[in-house]
């Protein structure tokens, strides 16, 4: 991670961040910039397998790390849990996962599964309502809760099948939920990254095409880093953004105005 600007800080902020995969995720790119900047963090991944590799990650950070697997009944209770008892009151809450099955994934969104469309639609939005009804109670004044899409919510992508329209009920989600919580100040965003070479989007057909066309197209000429999303969470959660809610924010290089 590059050296954060000394001018910006996070300094008392604390929060909870859900999707820790590896070093190459975007929950580890926002967490670690956000570290870097001063706050205190409690960090989640899926299952105990993924745990042995990113507790050193976590531990890193300074961290605790708790597994959080959101199809699992009380997981996300035990996971909120534990970071009011670390944390107290949350300043934060990012929200970076997404999942589909591959036979559903790979395929036409008419041929989809019912079990399948329902399943990606839980992990990958649903998640993010219950993480943020859970969370309400503990939150601080200002808080800020955010989540990860992708320009396939606006656009058809080839070969990002039904997460599509998952992701489009995510950000249709993000602007629900800021209508609801604004009373409180609670500030509620969804983050657009272009695409970044993560385990999760290692799943997609033709990922490395998308990668490709992405640095040719994009008026940047290349692709975004895991520094600069976590940047953009970190303006997110910081009083800078105090005016701002209900918004998906891109961070991809300008690639999303580009036909």
């Amino acid at each position: 991670m590059t050296a954060a600007s000394s001018s910006f800080s996070l300094q008392g902020k604390r929060g909870l961040i859900i999707g820790l995969a590896n070093e190459h995720s975007i929950a580890y790119g926002c967490a670690a910039m956000i570290r870097q900047l001063g706050a205190k963090t409690v960090l989640s991944c899926v299952n105990a397998k993924a745990y042995q590799y990113v507790a050193p990650l976590a531990t890193a950070l300074e961290s605790t790390l708790v597994v959080c697997d959101v199809e699992q009944d009380g997981s996300l209770e035990a996971l909120v849990d534990v970071a009011v008892q670390e944390l107290g009151e949350l300043d934060f809450v990012i929200h970076s996962i997404a999942w589909a099955p591959l036979e559903d994934l790979h395929g036409r969104v008419i041929d989809s599964s019912s079990t399948g469309f329902l399943r990606a639609m839980n992990v990958s939005c649903h998640s993010f309502a219950r993480l943020a009804k859970l969370s309400e109670p503990h939150l601080s004044k200002n808080a800020s809760i955010m989540t990860m899409t992708y320009l396939g919510a606006d656009e058809a992508v080839a070969h990002y099948g039904i997460m599509g329209p998952v992701k489009a009920a995510l950000e249709s989600t993000v602007r629900y939920l800021a209508t609801e919580l604004g009373p409180n100040g609670t500030r509620v965003h969804a983050i657009s990254p272009g695409p970044v070479p993560t385990r999760a989007a290692s799943g997609l057909q033709d990922f490395d095409a998308l990668m490709q066309k992405a640095i040719t197209r994009s008026p940047l000429g290349r692709l975004v880093t895991l520094d600069e999303i976590g940047r953009l969470a970190a303006f997110l959660i910081s009083d800078a953004s105090s005016g701002m809610t209900g918004q998906t924010l891109y961070v991809d290089g300008g690639y999303h105005i580009v036909n």
